[in-house]
């Protein structure tokens, strides 16, 4: 049976929050600990579908895997990699798993990868991937929807990415690492998530500088100087900001712990911006709070240190009911703006041409049964139906678990009447509802 979200709205959210680890660089740190031989230990690690789909990826290449509840921590045991196909089957059901074939092809001189799946927000092709590799030396053949990369060896070499593709810059950090001599990468992705990686494989070994800037070197090192370790990866930002516009959105006041607030300033300034408080409390908790009506703001979304795209829906859901006329604009995704028809169903008045949205603030929202389209599209109708007044009903949660770790328990913690349950559970107090009032007409 399907299970779907109940939520009544309309309760200004209060109390605290720990953010998990960020699901965007503990899935490429897994990756990355397939460079080194031996058992590699990764902490802050949340247990979401797409965390079990790379362990499950990576149990397929060969390596051995465990993960342990209760410490957060996956390990990672890649002295033997003895299978270099990763399969349609699971690579299909998650982009981030074709982050294996820059590990592979370096490691093992020959990887053979299925062409990515993942959210439907837009055409997200891999050809900087590809053309990155064959600069450093790989041959590449796209056959029956994988990627055939052979090497027998890594060449150091610069590589300009025409856009800052994180995905690819990830991948080519993690050919670069055994590759002979120097890779230089331009226009490099610069998130946190980049700097993170590049954390982890120098800890390992590597030799990575420049993460976090427009410009990356890695110096190629032996295998044999790569050595397993211990890391615990980075908090969710994007997971802080959805809780930070969930208690601002109900107007609640709260707390966000275990956050860098250096990895949302431009989030957080366009919040300041819609008239809400953002304090710092401690390195690494903030209190959030909103007493007023949001004020209409306009956003473009933009490669980190830019809005964040992942961020961007959220916005929408929050700008629905701001004082005036709000435009946001999606300049990275093309199929970004999936949660329209559904806030428009709340009551929401939102103009759509193209990549641009024209956000005219309507009194309330109200409840409505309501899809996810993917996971940030479905995290919008969740705040949405946070603020709205009445019930609301959200299914298709697979693509909410895919990025958000104890969503139901976090929000009853700050107040949220909300409620995770299957289709067969509603009919049955359905049923028992409509008995009832048979029985109370009889009497």
């Amino acid at each position: 049976m399907a299970e779907k979200l109940k939520i009544k709205g309309g309760i200004p959210l209060k109390g605290e929050v720990s953010i998990s680890g960020a699901k965007n660089a503990v899935l490429k740190l897994m990756a990355a600990a397939l460079l080194a031989k031996g058992e590699s230990k990764i902490y802050n690690v949340p247990e979401l579908t797409d965390v079990t789909i790379m362990l499950n990826v990576i149990e397929q290449l060969g390596a051995k895997t465990s993960y342990d509840k209760e410490s957060k921590s996956v390990t990672i045991d890649a002295s033997d990699i003895t299978n270099i196909t990763a399969k349609y089957e699971l690579v299909s059901q998650m982009r981030a798993s074709f982050i294996v074939l820059g590990a592979l092809v370096t490691r093992c001189k020959e990887a053979i990868v299925a062409l990515p799946g993942g959210c439907a927000i837009g055409e997200r092709r891999v050809d900087f991937h590809i053309k990155g590799l064959e600069a450093l030396g790989a041959k590449i053949k796209i056959e029956n929807g994988y990627v055939h990369a052979k090497a027998s060896r890594l060449v150091g070499t610069d590589i300009y990415l025409d856009i800052p593709s994180v995905g690819a810059t990830e991948n080519l950090m993690l050919a670069a690492v055994l590759a002979e001599g120097s890779t230089r990468i331009q226009n490099a992705a610069q998130e946190p998530e980049i700097i993170d990686l590049a954390n982890f494989l120098n800890t390992m070994g590597a030799d990575v500088s420049g993460a976090g800037t427009s410009e990356i070197v890695i110096n190629g090192v032996k295998i044999n100087d790569l050595h397993p370790i211990e890391y615990t990866t980075i908090p969710d930002r994007i997971e802080a900001g959805t809780y930070m516009s969930a208690i601002i959105a109900t107007k609640g006041k709260g707390i966000i712990r275990n956050v860098f607030p250096n990895h949302l300033t431009f989030f957080n300034s366009k919040l300041i911006k819609m008239g809400a408080s953002i304090k710092l409390i401690e390195p690494t908790a903030i209190e959030v709070c909103c007493k007023s009506k949001l004020n209409a703001i306009n956003v473009v979304t933009q490669p980190y240190p830019g809005f964040p795209t992942d961020l961007q829906s959220l916005a929408m859901a929050m700008l629905s009911t701001a004082n005036g006329v709000s435009i946001i604009t999606e300049s990275l995704y093309e199929n970004r703006f999936m949660q329209v028809p559904e806030l428009r169903k709340m009551g929401a008045d939102i103009h759509q041409e193209r990549n641009h949205a024209l956000v005219k603030g309507v009194k309330k929202l109200t409840g409505a049964n309501l899809k996810a389209s993917d996971l940030r599209a479905g995290a919008s109708l969740v705040i949405a139906a946070l603020m709205a007044e009445g019930c609301s009903n959200i299914e298709n949660l697979h693509h909410i678990d895919r990025g958000y770790e104890l969503l139901v328990p976090k929000l009853k913690a700050l107040g949220a009447d909300i409620e995770r349950y299957t289709e067969k559970e509603s009919q049955t107090t359905l049923t028992q509802q409509v008995k009832g009032n048979m029985n109370e007409s009889q009497v």
